[in-house]
């Protein structure tokens, strides 16, 4: 089952709504937000291949590689939607949730552009581990600081699963909009049950002439386990830690490692796979056509880190309806990835 291009899925319209996208990583939130009908002023990211991958599949894309740190607010006044995916590792297992008190967080900066551009819209994104009670205090900080900046706050856990994606991936999405736009917002509803592993992955399996890609996949009757990339620190090419590698064991895949390749020919028909590049970017749901660059650890770490587009697509799509609603002209309160109005009939009222 090949993963859908953006292009193609009925839901992709022409760009109406102006994005800033920081920490873009490898162009996950910004795919799911250009078929949600946004275009992008800039998509800001500080990690050399992933820009390399932004510019090499949206070479239309004002791409910046820096430091989000550096990033003036004012150039972008007004801007519609203020997006990004801020480092996951302060609210992280793995990071050993620091929250505030790490580095690299960036939720600071974050507050700081949207103080400065005065969007009218904010959606970021980060690991599920930002909702619990150890950082109540700090989402309840995070939240009245957007607050007074006039702003509507509003978070869900959503899983990709729930929109087309063959892996669990909880994320934890906040969204602000202005008073008049927010009591237009509704989150979006779940779609239909999603494609399995094998079901996503089988002819990728037997793409090398793998004669047990079609046993595999039977077996491989469940959604993943959400994968992990690692960071600039740490982690190599692998699915993650000891618990998601167990998780991928229980469908048939080796999660030691990441494979150059699918299995070949002469692979045990029983044997165990390992995932490739290709593979995982399609478990996150992204179109085959994107190309990933940088060798093997940069391009896992880049599919490891990313927003799945089908979810960014989703909450887009909710954010779009809530800005350009018209109280004329009422539109059904939720919209899910699968609805059938389009953005553009949204637009030519």
């Amino acid at each position: 089952m090949e993963s859908p291009d953006s292009s193609t899925t009925g839901l992709h319209t022409p760009p109406s709504l102006s994005a800033v996208e920081i920490c873009a990583g490898a162009g996950g939130q910004a795919l799911g937000l250009e078929a949600a009908g946004f275009s992008h002023a800039v998509a800001v990211e500080i990690e050399a291949a992933a820009c390399e991958t932004l510019t090499r599949n949206r070479p239309e894309w004002n791409v910046l590689l820096q430091d989000v740190r550096s990033l003036s607010g004012r150039d972008f006044h007004g801007i519609d939607l203020l997006a990004g995916g801020v480092p996951c590792p302060p609210f992280s297992i793995a990071g050993r949730q620091l929250g505030g008190d790490d580095e690299r967080d960036l939720f600071p900066t974050a507050i700081r552009l949207i103080a400065e551009a005065e969007p009218r819209a904010v959606m970021l994104e980060n690991v599920p581990g930002l909702a619990s009670n150890r950082f109540s205090d700090y989402r309840r900080h995070l939240a009245g600081q957007i607050a007074r900046l006039g702003y509507e706050v509003d978070w869900r856990i959503l899983n990709a699963c729930d929109y087309g994606v063959p892996q669990l991936r909880p994320r934890f999405v906040l969204v602000a909009l202005r008073p008049d736009a927010a009591d237009r917002f509704s989150w979006p509803e779940p779609g239909p049950s999603p494609p399995t592993v094998g079901e996503a992955l089988r002819d990728l399996m037997a793409s090398g002439g793998w004669k047990g890609a079609s046993s595999w996949a039977v077996h491989a009757s469940g959604v993943g386990p959400t994968l992990v990339g690692g960071s600039r620190k740490h982690g190599g090419p692998d699915v993650g830690p000891s618990r998601a590698r167990a998780g991928w064991m229980q469908l048939g895949v080796d999660g030691r490692g990441i494979a150059d390749g699918p299995p070949p020919a002469d692979f045990p028909v029983d044997g165990l796979p390992r995932l490739t590049v290709r593979m995982g970017a399609r478990v996150q749901g992204f179109p085959d056509s994107w190309e990933f660059a940088g060798r093997k650890t940069a391009a896992w770490r880049q599919v490891g880190n990313a927003f799945p587009p089908p979810v960014a697509q989703a909450v887009g799509q909710q954010i779009a309806l809530a800005l350009v609603r018209r109280a004329a002209h009422p539109f059904p309160e939720t919209a899910g990835p699968q609805s059938a109005i389009l953005l553009e009939d949204v637009v030519a009222v």
